[in-house]
């Protein structure tokens, strides 16, 4: 999300930046957490609904707020360069109170790490110099992947006659959260189904305050007409999950993820149908 939202923004691309950012919060709860719970019931780790959650609605909220500029007189909506840093400062307070909670867990002796992961020693095949050279070579990849797919994005816009914040909110941002849904079918599929709900929850804090923040930061994000019409369905989805995880012993049950899942279709169809004919 960051790669392809920074290029975005770079090419004057904004709307698909915007798109891509959003669009990939209403799809990693709407449609990957959604289909996760249908495979499997999710539980969910009382962290997760006591802090990330909240953490969660606070950096929508604070979205929303910073996108109403017109209601202030400004004669455009846009997260400026002042919301990015905002955005910015939001995320290194969550990472603060995440790593102290850490911290504090050590120091009182618990254990911060699965016990599969905690039992093992260093692999013996470590290699420093190969491990560097695999990460430069995938970051390359990752920032070459994002400049396609703007390009390819902003073409498919033109070829089809849509708004680039449609391509955005449905072929961007679902392939930008393809990581989230492989991630999620594995833990459902390994048992780990908890880790799942956690993982969605960050990427969507990242994606609005780090993706977001820093994005503004290197260029003004400008909102579509109906941009605030994705914010609110964002918000709304979250909501829906912060009710969901405090029923059912703090479970996504299936038909709630049924739900999810119609939600999520429901949302796309009547934005890109009916509010982008």
């Amino acid at each position: 999300e960051l790669a392809v939202s920074i290029n975005a923004a770079t090419r004057d691309a904004g709307y698909i930046a915007f798109g891509n950012i959003f669009g990939s919060n209403i799809a990693n709860i709407g449609l990957i957490l959604g289909l996760s719970a249908v495979l499997r019931p999710l539980p969910i780790n009382y962290i997760v609904v006591r802090r990330e959650l909240p953490m969660m609605l606070l950096s929508i909220t604070a979205a929303g707020v910073m996108a109403a500029d017109a209601l202030l007189g400004s004669t455009r909506n846009v997260f400026s360069r002042s919301d990015g840093i905002l955005l910015l400062l939001f995320f290194f307070v969550f990472l603060y109170y995440t790593a102290g909670d850490l911290l504090r867990k050590r120091n009182a002796g618990e254990t911060v790490l699965p016990p599969e992961v905690a039992d093992k020693s260093p692999s013996a095949e470590f290699n420093p110099g190969r491990d560097i050279l695999l990460s430069v070579l995938g970051l390359g990849a990752l920032v070459w992947g994002a400049h396609l797919t703007i390009q390819g994005g902003v073409g498919v816009a033109e070829a089809l006659g849509v708004s680039q914040v449609v391509i955005g909110l449905t072929l961007v941002s679902v392939g930008t959260s393809l990581p989230e849904l492989v991630a999620c079918l594995a833990a459902v599929r390994h048992g780990e189904s908890e880790i799942a709900v956690g993982g969605i929850v960050g990427s969507n804090i990242f994606n609005t305050l780090l993706v977001l923040g820093v994005t503004s930061v290197i260029r003004p994000v400008p909102i579509p007409p109906m941009g605030y019409m994705d914010i609110a369905a964002s918000a709304v989805l979250s909501l829906v999950l912060l009710f969901t995880a405090r029923t059912h012993n703090r479970r996504i049950i299936r038909y709630e993820g049924a739900a999810l899942m119609v939600l999520y279709a429901s949302y796309i169809l009547w934005r890109t149908l009916i509010l982008e004919p």
